[in-house]
């Protein structure tokens, strides 16, 4: 029978077909943090129970971590709790904890691939949304809610039915100034918010398998923002360099082995996918968000859409949306005014994502209008941007680094976008209140988001490439 990648990492991962029900899949890894494991750990304290298998989870705080000055206690007394709560859970059961300040810390979707804990072949989840970033490896990686955390590390095993099996090709060449960031806020726009509902996404094609390591994440991280399951693409040679040598890849003959069974993990041809979708890579252009879901995305150089021809419903939420916005509908995106740009998260907070936007802002100045929040996503991130002297351009265009963690992606830290002013932002929603109460945010790549810093409004990063 003709498998996909993706049945054949579930299938191999199934330990029990429950009858009428869903299956009961083993998880090689479990990533947890602070927001949405303390209450799955005083579950398993009520049952007396301890965590089935430490080893193979690991922990890091990141959601409500401040991103300046690290070293002094956290502010926000319910954001303190969780963290020490995570430290304290993690101690007791012998779990793996990087913890502020520490090298092995940072965004644990950024940390997992940095260490080599994320591998072709693994099923993979964490109480985040998205989990659905460690697909670039050619993993099934998944979110989780707290009880399904609790489940996890109880037993090591999930009970999860099948998803439906989608293909989405972008074949061709990208254009100058467009990135991985750029496809999936193209391809949400195309198929919706709902549009990958009850699937698992596989991307294929040129312009796909011509990404690096760090665009695949981005764009597989996005997976979760057009409703689907995850997202996962196959592993190939730009996969295997990426993890050989890292501190938890198999090693000498151990990794010889994972190597010929990591080459096996590709869709049949012939294999049959429930939904597929193909696009050409010379349609897209720099995106921009100007809306409240990650679907309200349009080429940085064309207008919001009119409202002509909706009806109901799809009409009086559009015409919301872009009341909040401060928008009109027929407007043009670039030359909008901008005041805030963040760099950084789960989705940008790589070290790629940080090289694009030094390599842009060389030798120009941040607009006074603008406050821009440079966050790494992990310590080893901001090394290695210390390391090859990304700090001085940064700091020469007046820029200031901060510390890593989640920052303005969400507001449950100390970096939030206040109330009414425009954000453009790398991270991956653009809800209302997202980034702040009454925020505006606009999803774009780091290109995108240098361009803005450097002009102070809405800007076509190619004009000034």
């Amino acid at each position: 029978m003709k498998k996909t990648l993706f049945d054949k990492i579930w299938d191999a991962h199934v330990v029990k077909q429950v009858k009428g029900g869903p299956n009961v899949l083993y998880i090689d890894r479990h990533f947890i943090h602070e927001v949405t494991s303390p209450v799955a750990f005083l579950g398993l304290k009520n049952r007396g129970l301890k965590v089935f298998r430490p080893d193979r989870t690991t922990a890091t705080p990141d959601h409500n971590v401040p991103t300046i000055n690290q070293h002094l206690s956290i502010k926000d007394e319910l954001s303190r709790n969780q963290v020490e709560m995570l430290k304290m859970n993690c101690e007791e059961n012998g779990i793996v904890y990087h913890g502020l300040g520490t090298e092995g810390h940072g965004v644990v979707h950024i940390i997992g691939p940095e260490m080599g804990l994320t591998q072709p072949g693994m099923t993979i989840v964490c109480g985040d949304s998205h989990t659905s970033t460690h697909g670039a490896f050619g993993a099934i990686a998944f979110g989780i809610g707290t009880s399904e955390v609790e489940m996890v590390l109880a037993s090591q095993c999930i009970m999860q039915p099948k998803p439906k099996k989608m293909r989405i090709s972008i074949n061709g060449e990208l254009g100058k100034g467009v990135t991985a960031k750029d496809i999936a806020l193209f391809i949400i726009s195309k198929i919706s918010t709902s549009g990958g509902t009850g699937h698992f996404i596989e991307y294929a094609g040129s312009a796909i398998t011509g990404l690096s390591m760090e665009g695949r994440m981005t764009l597989c991280n996005l997976s979760i923002e057009s409703g689907a399951r995850g997202g996962m693409i196959a592993p190939d040679e730009t996969t295997f360099e990426y993890v050989k040598g890292r501190k938890f890849a198999p090693k000498g003959e151990d990794w010889e082995k994972a190597l010929a069974n990591w080459k096996e993990l590709k869709t049949d041809e012939g294999a049959e996918f429930d939904t597929e979708y193909s696009f050409e890579a010379a349609d897209i252009e720099p995106m921009i968000t100007y809306g409240t879901n990650p679907g309200m995305g349009i080429g940085v150089t064309q207008s919001i859409p009119v409202s002509e021809g909706m009806e109901g419903t799809d009409k009086t939420t559009y015409q919301k949306s872009l009341q909040y916005m401060g928008y009109k509908e027929g407007d043009k995106m670039k030359g909008k005014p901008v005041d805030y740009v963040f760099l950084g998260s789960c989705t940008n907070g790589r070290i790629e994502d940080f090289r694009e936007f030094a390599a842009f802002i060389k030798g120009k100045k941040k607009a006074d209008n603008v406050t821009a929040w440079l966050v790494p996503g992990s310590k080893a991130v901001e090394n290695q941007i210390r390391k090859e002297g990304l700090v001085e351009i940064i700091e020469e265009a007046g820029f200031v680094l901060r510390q890593p963690g989640c920052s303005a992606c969400l507001a449950m830290n100390d970096d939030k976008i206040p109330e009414g002013k425009y954000s453009v932002s790398t991270s991956n929603r653009n809800f209302e209140g997202r980034q702040g109460p009454g925020a505006r945010t606009l999803l774009a790549s780091p290109l995108t988001a240098a361009a803005a810093a450097v002009n102070g409004v809405i800007s076509d990063p190619r004009e000034m490439m």
